[in-house]
């Protein structure tokens, strides 16, 4: 679909909807779409105004408000604060070309999906939603989102690994931007080189804690119930996993292979890890990067979000993709893609896949998404770009490299609990096959 072909045909969408507004001509608001918008501040002001067809380009709703419902007079998009504020400029622009008005609905990262399901549900909510990929089979099952029809050419623009995080029993269901996973964050004061595998990293780890310049030979969120999540590159080093992957993309969510030889290879590494003292359940989500800001540790496995702490404490740091095993097991990290869904109860589908397809796909915005996030862009066009002048991203992008997208399969929230448990038992001394011999138990049950 060539972008003006889309601006000609949602023109059309538009004077329906301004028509329906009444006053003037759907022609003369399409040429004055926007003039009057100054800045987003004034944006978000007008949203105040009486008349709910005023000539802003968007409209944007606190998190505190009552969730705006698509009602076919604007475009409506629910999105968390971060990605609110990064779609102002793109709101703007999308009204005036087109005449469509925007409304962006601020909400709670934590409630989206939720609120995204339940209001599509009972025939409400958005027309657009920005939200993680693993929520797709959940939302296809509930008939919450509607399939994107992307074009060979437009798809082949994006990471591969993110086009395959939107898509579902074969069909694509969302436009992704962002990429994320794991990585070694290392401060390079303690470490100044890079470990060639992750025996060397527990050498140059242990060497440190023994010298008394440091107290832990590496950092990693586990806890006391256990983190799938994170132990996930270690149980899938060695062809393991969860479920099997299909030859088309995607997962077999019929089977489950977490006793399966290359998946105990895997917990078994993690179980040396352990006896190495480099993973330990005494460290969480609350202590985890803690300990790598104060100096107590060289090496961080965590993600993106551990940057800004890092930063303001001020430490010097590098990033790279988590080691490898010297016996040729390749450490996999899951994947999350973040992206936009359109609603399967949308009062304006074809406006609101013309923005997805036509807006969210061109480098601008998803280097202002990126701006807003800090994550690598989806988009390989706007990933050169900003890696261009960014190590850290460019570092972001390459261990993310050969990743594993979380499953978008609903059967994944039977795993993370008894799998999560399971590592952290194994970490806690339990024997790595028959522990998982068990997790393996507990998953076929639940599912």
């Amino acid at each position: 679909m060539k972008r003006t072909t889309g601006v000609v045909a949602i023109t059309s969408a538009a004077a329906l909807l301004l028509s329906a507004c009444g006053g003037e001509s759907a022609d003369d608001d399409t040429a004055d779409a926007g003039s009057n918008v100054d800045s987003a501040e004034e944006t978000a002001a007008a949203d105040d105004s009486d008349d709910a067809m005023s000539d802003d380009a968007a409209a944007t709703s606190d998190a505190g408000d009552a969730p705006a419902a698509s009602d076919g007079t604007s475009l409506v998009i629910w999105a968390d604060d971060l990605r609110a504020a990064a779609l102002e400029d793109v709101a703007t622009t999308f009204e005036e070309e087109t005449g469509v008005p925007v409304t962006i609905q601020v909400v709670a990262n934590e409630n989206l999906r939720e609120q995204f399901k339940d209001s599509v549900g009972a025939g409400a909510g958005p027309d657009i939603a920005v939200g993680a990929h693993d929520w797709l089979g959940e939302l296809v099952q509930n008939n919450v989102v509607a399939p994107v029809q992307l074009p060979a050419d437009l798809s082949e623009q994006f990471t591969p690994e993110s086009i395959e995080a939107f898509t579902y029993e074969g069909q694509t269901y969302g436009v992704p931007y962002s990429v994320e996973s794991l990585a070694l964050i290392r401060n390079t004061e303690l470490a100044p080189d890079e470990p060639a595998s992750m025996e060397e990293l527990v050498s140059a780890g242990a060497q440190l804690v023994t010298d008394g310049e440091t107290e832990l030979v590496m950092a990693q969120q586990l806890g006391q119930e256990g983190d799938a999540y994170n132990m996930y590159p270690y149980l899938a080093a060695y062809g393991g996993g969860i479920f099997p992957l299909l030859e088309e993309g995607g997962f077999d969510s019929t089977e489950v292979i977490l006793d399966s030889p290359e998946t105990i290879q895997g917990a078994e590494k993690i179980a040396w890890l352990a006896e190495q003292e480099a993973l330990t359940v005494d460290l969480d989500g609350s202590n985890t990067i803690p300990q790598f800001i104060e100096g107590n540790t060289p090496f961080l496995i965590s993600g993106p979000w551990a940057i800004e702490q890092t930063t303001e404490a001020g430490i010097d740091y590098a990033i790279s993709s988590i080691p490898n095993f010297d016996d040729g097991g390749e450490t996999t990290p899951f994947l999350g893609v973040n992206g936009f869904y359109v609603s399967a109860e949308s009062q304006n589908p074809q406006i609101a896949q013309t923005f997805v397809q036509e807006y969210v796909s061109r480098a601008d915005v998803q280097i202002s998404l990126y701006e807003a996030g800090d994550r690598p862009p989806a988009l390989i066009e706007a990933y050169d770009e900003v890696a261009q002048d960014n190590a850290d991203i460019e570092a972001w992008g390459l261990a993310a490299e050969g990743g594993t997208p979380m499953p978008n399969i609903p059967q994944m929230n039977a795993v993370w609990g008894p799998l999560g448990k399971a590592t952290a038992d194994i970490v806690s001394g339990q024997d790595a096959t028959e522990r998982m011999g068990t997790a393996q138990s507990e998953v076929e049950s639940a599912l």
